[in-house]
């Protein structure tokens, strides 16, 4: 039975990816995780995942969960993925993401040379895409635009040198925007549904609080997304290679809200503009779908639904704080 461990079990992504083994393989599946990391996204299905407890910036407790899951399969999800958050917590987004990336292709090298590891990089790494550049392909050039795209740059960097160093099977992804049950309500498109569901439900009032409306962003559903992961350890895979992933409906980030505003007013709020910010986000994604046969398959419209719906069952059933 094929073993797999996943970093940043808990989070939104991986969650979805469990689900999907689950659904899909046989596969004996490990999940690393930090002691206090919240079990709410595995509620339903924990009992049938192995966790580990670790952390990224704690080389020892890697090499033990490396050696405990003596994985087939390795998905680097771990991150501090809060774009806007790199921003006033520089130094921690580059140790965790950096750092922690380097210490886990360490303990794999060590422990685990003969998987096969999906390195999970993001389109954050194309940051100010130069004006008449796009759709973005992987031949875009590097142009940071936070100390979140500094450290995935340097992630999708630690990937390509263990495999040219050390023959390490790494393939890395670079994930455009993605969405869906679940997602964290710190990001833009999960704030809106927060804010919706909790003013249908008498627990706030408009108007509902927006940061950038402008930028143009693709959107894939976070369970095609997991799909494409599994695909790209699974259908003839390439040590080395790196492929964009990402939707296909493009549009603003006011469209995604006016896809789900029911007509609530809206009100500009500073704290939720970035100093600097990635502005376009089109994938080009034809050499993944080429080499693997993966497309999207749930529409804009699903997704968008869905997510606010997990928005309102979560306002209906606990309590919620509004950011």
């Amino acid at each position: 039975m094929p073993r797999v461990l996943i970093t940043g079990i808990c989070g939104f992504v991986a969650s979805h990816l469990v689900e999907y083994l689950l659904a899909n393989t046989d596969w004996k599946i490990y999940g690393l995780m930090r002691w206090n990391d919240p079990l709410d996204n595995l509620v339903n299905i924990k009992d049938q995942v192995n966790l580990l407890e670790g952390d990224l910036t704690d080389s020892e407790s890697l090499n033990l969960a490396i050696k405990q899951s003596k994985p087939n399969y390795i998905y680097h999800l771990a991150a501090q993925s809060y774009v806007q958050a790199s921003f006033v917590y520089p130094v921690k987004t580059l140790q965790n993401n950096v750092i922690g990336t380097e210490n886990l292709f360490a303990a794999i090298k060590n422990h685990a040379p003969d998987s096969w590891i999906c390195n999970v990089s993001s389109s954050e790494v194309y940051g100010r895409v130069s004006s008449g550049y796009g759709p973005i392909d992987e031949d875009c050039p590097f142009a940071p635009a936070s100390p979140y795209s500094i450290s995935k740059i340097t992630q999708d960097m630690i990937g390509r040198f263990y495999h040219e160093a050390y023959g390490l099977n790494v393939l890395t992804t670079r994930l455009f925007t993605h969405t869906g049950p679940r997602r964290g309500d710190i990001f833009c498109e999960s704030t809106f549904a927060k804010q919706i569901a909790m003013i249908e439900a008498g627990l706030l009032k408009p108007p509902i609080k927006v940061g950038n409306l402008d930028s143009i962003r693709t959107i894939a559903d976070v369970r095609d997304a997991v799909k494409a992961y599994y695909m790209l350890l699974t259908v003839n895979p390439i040590p080395g290679e790196i492929y964009n992933i990402g939707g296909d409906h493009t549009c603003t980030v006011g469209d995604i809200l006016d896809a789900m505003n029911p007509g609530y007013s809206i009100e500009n709020d500073p704290s939720r503009m970035r100093p600097l910010d990635a502005n376009y986000q089109i994938p080009n994604c034809e050499k993944f779908k080429a080499h693997t046969g993966w497309k999207p398959e749930i529409s804009f419209e699903e997704t968008i639904n869905d997510l606010l719906e997990y928005w309102r069952d979560r306002v209906k059933h606990s309590v919620v704080i509004q950011r």
